[in-house]
């Protein structure tokens, strides 16, 4: 597959390197995603060379190689692979290839050993060792007081190949012999190959649409450091280089069949770093975690979804575990989110629901949604189903008068004249010109709302919200639907992915299917994108996203009646 890194980033599974094209510059860089999304990514600018002169060139990537070909020229080239979760190697062909650091005030470079440069960069906490194995190297970073007043790498071939390798690590370097550069990108080559066979299977038409998913999940995975306790597979390598704890809902369901480690893991590094009142962090990365904002408990709905899929989640231990951990996030919002018990839990900002700026948060926070009750009604029927597994009667009789009480009360406040409502809290008022999809949520608890109410919800999807390609986060026709206007209108993957499932247990089949083939049709046209406008397919925003990748995986796997049975 061929790869554009001005909207997908090429980099492999485990590490903090990434390679990019910068949006601002049009520049090939070099990027550590060391401190996550908040912090200055790139160290490096790259630039082709030829007699001392800069080159125009052309890209040419795929999945496990970035080659820079000289455009005049296409036998002379730089080739770059990152063969392993902290190498890069790289191979000139007849052009020499400079590197120019973005550098911070103490950042430096320093001689290592015989043909070794050790750079220290301090803004991201890491070192690198540029270890030239062939070819030569001019080195030009003039010392200034604290610090090398720039810095300029430029690797030069000899009348033949260059080789060299670029290492990074946090204190000491590990002394590392490199093997040859053709074995070493073999090697990384026959690690992509076994994850892209691992991969939901799909009908030819979507094989495309399976490739760059598989590359894009493959890719984001970074390695365990400072507060991920695991492997985790980050939203993006673009700008998103955090986990956040919905988002990896979607992820570790996906892989969950193939791979039940990593699956879990991305449930454990939130459990992991669980809150004494309950709460899960809203993000974590490499550096911080963040509780100002949580997310929607959607999780004992994805651990159910788990262990449909593997018997590893079924293992007693694990259950008791999960079990432990969902009983304390379920207390958090039934004890820290909300007034007294005649009222609902609120979101305390448009983030905690995921729906950042959904039109149901225009009037202000805190706000009473009624999507927020449905998850926790589900969670809290899941919760005693695993209460009676693990053999606790009496808490699996408190989490179903829990979830009926809980299920009164939302009946009783965010039901009105037929449709479901949020109120905003302080005034214990209901909104108005609410036209938002997250209202139609409550479908989640299919299974306990009477019929003519589920039979309403799926109808107003259909008939509000259903577009050309999926469903619309605002109605379309609503005087606030915006088109590119984040959870205002364009299509999202999970929101999708949940209301499929719900369409699905409710009985709504046709529906259900239809939603599904038109989000995978939806990844032929806008890729695996953080998000869609509805009518022409188009991605927007970041254009190359994990839980978009997963959904369409998934999709992928559970619907595959022909596309033609449609119509």
């Amino acid at each position: 597959m061929s790869l554009d890194i001005s909207n997908i980033p090429f980099s492999r599974y485990g590490s903090y390197f990434a390679f990019s094209i910068d949006r601002t510059t049009n520049e090939l860089v070099l990027r550590d995603l060391h401190g996550g999304d908040e912090a200055p990514s790139i160290i490096f600018s790259l630039q082709l060379m030829k007699g001392g002169l800069p080159v125009s060139y052309d890209l040419e990537v795929t999945e496990t190689r970035l080659r820079i070909v000289h455009r005049h020229n296409h036998s002379a080239y730089a080739e770059l692979c990152i063969s392993d979760e902290n190498i890069i190697r790289g191979q000139l062909v007849g052009v020499s290839l400079q590197l120019i650091a973005t550098k911070s005030r103490y950042d430096s470079l320093m001689p290592y050993g015989p043909n070794q440069w050790e750079y220290h960069l301090y803004s991201k906490e890491i070192k690198l060792m540029f270890s030239l194995l062939d070819g030569e190297a001019d080195i030009r970073a003039p010392w200034k007081v604290v610090g090398n007043e720039g810095i300029e790498i430029t690797l030069n071939h000899n009348d033949g190949e260059c080789n060299f390798a670029i290492e990074s690590y946090k204190t000491i370097w590990p002394k590392t012999t490199y093997d040859d550069y053709a074995q070493a990108c073999q090697r990384v080559e026959r690690e992509y190959e076994r994850w892209l066979q691992n991969m939901s299977k799909v009908s030819e038409r979507y094989g495309p649409s399976r490739k760059l998913a598989s590359y894009i999940t493959w890719s984001c995975v970074v390695h365990a450091e400072g507060q991920l306790t695991n492997y985790a597979m980050y939203m993006s390598k673009n700008w998103m280089f955090n986990i956040w704890s919905w988002d990896n809902c979607f992820n570790a369901m996906m892989l969950s069949s193939n791979y039940p480690e990593l699956a879990m893991a991305q449930l454990d590094i939130f459990i992991t770093h669980q809150d004494h009142s309950g709460i899960y962090a809203d993000f974590i990365n490499d550096k911080f975690l963040s509780f100002n904002c949580c997310k929607p408990p959607i999780h004992a709905w994805a651990f159910n979804n788990m262990r449909k899929q593997h018997p590893f989640f079924n293992d007693p231990v694990v259950v008791a575990r999960v079990y432990d951990s969902l009983k304390r996030a379920t207390n958090y919002w039934l004890e820290h989110r909300r007034t007294d018990t005649s009222r609902l839990p609120v979101y305390n900002h448009g983030n905690d629901s995921g729906w950042d700026n959904a039109s149901i948060f225009h009037d202000g926070i805190p706000v009473e949604a009624p999507d927020l009750a449905a998850h926790l009604i589900r969670q809290m029927d899941l919760l005693s189903s695993m209460a009676t597994e693990l053999q606790q009667k009496e808490e699996a009789r408190e989490w179903k008068d829990k979830a009926d009480q809980l299920y009164e009360l939302l009946m009783e406040r965010l039901y009105s004249n037929g449709r479901f409502v949020a109120r905003y809290a302080p005034e214990d008022r209901i909104i108005e010109h609410q036209d938002s999809l997250i209202l139609m949520m409550p479908l989640v608890i299919g299974y306990r709302l009477p019929r003519n109410i589920a039979d309403d919800l799926a109808n107003t999807l259909a008939n509000r919200f259903e577009t050309t390609y999926g469903l619309c986060t605002e109605s379309h026709v609503s005087p606030l639907y915006k088109e590119n206007g984040y959870w205002l209108g364009p299509i999202w993957a999970p929101v999708t992915y949940l209301f499929i499932d719900a369409l699905r247990d409710s009985g709504y089949n046709e529906l259900a299917t239809r939603l599904a083939f038109k989000f995978m049709e939806l990844t032929l046209v806008g890729g695996m994108a953080e998000n869609f406008d509805p009518f022409n397919g188009k991605g927007l925003v970041d254009p190359a996203f994990t839980w978009t990748s997963s959904v369409f995986l998934m999709l992928a796997e559970q619907f595959t009646i022909p596309l033609e049975d449609l119509t």
